[in-house]
């Protein structure tokens, strides 16, 4: 299992990730009993890092100068973003819970199809990849609408409406595979539409966000290693992050927030409310990692676009 990570890890973690919503599932449905822990593991060791890699990959120094000419973008608004969801979360929080939900779902949508873009070179298949990632994706914000927020999806509706989804996603497939051939960037493509699946049968929605975004997670920690890795060879400067200070910071960051999210288990409105503070740097994430792989700023293809390895 190590040989063929090591050999394939640009597949195994980017391209085509199947094995870690497959394992998530797999111990999901065989030790039910072991589902909070399981919560607990997948948030500590992936969801958490990848939320803590944005902030060396952020406040490097290779940023400084594009941080102060860019002032409003990443300052101001990401403090807008805190107040924002301070407000939200006390004053309106099922609203506000929903408006969270989307984000994720756009900024997860956001980044598939930029992965595909990497890879694939073919325009119309760049563009058939978008809208079909596009339409997958709002499907299954659809779908969790309405079961898990507002319930017109019942239990008893869950085996129709996955063969009706899988029906869709067969014939969609079929016609990718005949016009662009079977190739890894329909691996990317597959990975890209697969993600919120789990909307169509996981009961506790916890394991719609989680379980399929897995994918999502092992994707940006290996991409953004990549780019720290490639400015590090290439600076000599004193403050940007070693190696151990990189680990160092998203280990923290993960042990931290993974903490604060089990709060939100408590009764106590005060120890529950806490679960706020996680959620606060997921938001951030979103959206500065909106504006840190927009790659119309030159700034971004010189410091990051050209620091992704492709095969």
């Amino acid at each position: 299992m190590l040989n063929i990570l090591r050999e394939n890890k640009e597949i195994i973690l980017v391209k085509f990730p199947i094995l870690f919503p497959l394992l998530y599932g797999l111990i999901l449905y065989i030790f039910p009993e072991f589902e909070t822990q399981l919560i607990f593991i997948t948030i500590l060791i992936l969801a958490e890092p990848h939320f803590g890699a944005t902030w060396p990959f952020f406040l490097n120094s290779v940023n400084d100068g594009f941080i102060k000419s860019k002032r409003n973008d990443l300052m101001i608004i990401p403090s807008l973003i805190i107040i924002g969801s301070l407000l939200g979360f006390f004053l309106f929080k099922n609203l506000f819970l929903l408006i969270f939900f989307a984000a994720n779902i756009y900024h997860v949508m956001r980044q598939s199809f930029g992965i595909c873009k990497l890879y694939c070179k073919n325009e119309y298949e760049k563009k058939i990849q978008e809208y079909l990632i596009y339409f997958f994706n709002f499907l299954f914000f659809l779908i969790a609408l309405f079961r898990f927020y507002f319930p017109l999806i019942q239990t008893d509706d869950l085996i129709i409406l996955n063969l009706i989804v899988i029906s869709m996603f067969l014939l969609i497939s079929i016609y990718y595979v005949y016009k662009f051939k079977f190739t890894q960037n329909f691996l990317v493509f597959l990975t890209g539409c697969l993600i919120f699946f789990p909307t169509c049968f996981v009961i506790n929605p916890v394991h719609a966000i989680i379980m399929g975004v897995t994918m999502h997670y092992t994707q940006y920690l290996f991409l953004t290693h990549n780019v720290h890795t490639g400015r590090k060879k290439e600076s000599s400067n004193e403050n940007n992050f070693s190696n151990k200070k990189y680990f160092l910071i998203i280990a923290l960051y993960a042990i931290v927030m993974s903490i604060f999210s089990i709060f939100g288990k408590f009764d106590a409105n005060l120890l529950k409310s806490l679960i706020l503070v996680p959620i606060i740097g997921q938001m951030l994430h979103f959206y500065l990692d909106s504006q840190l792989w927009k790659f119309s700023e030159k700034h971004n293809r010189d410091n990051v676009l050209r620091h992704i390895k492709i095969v």
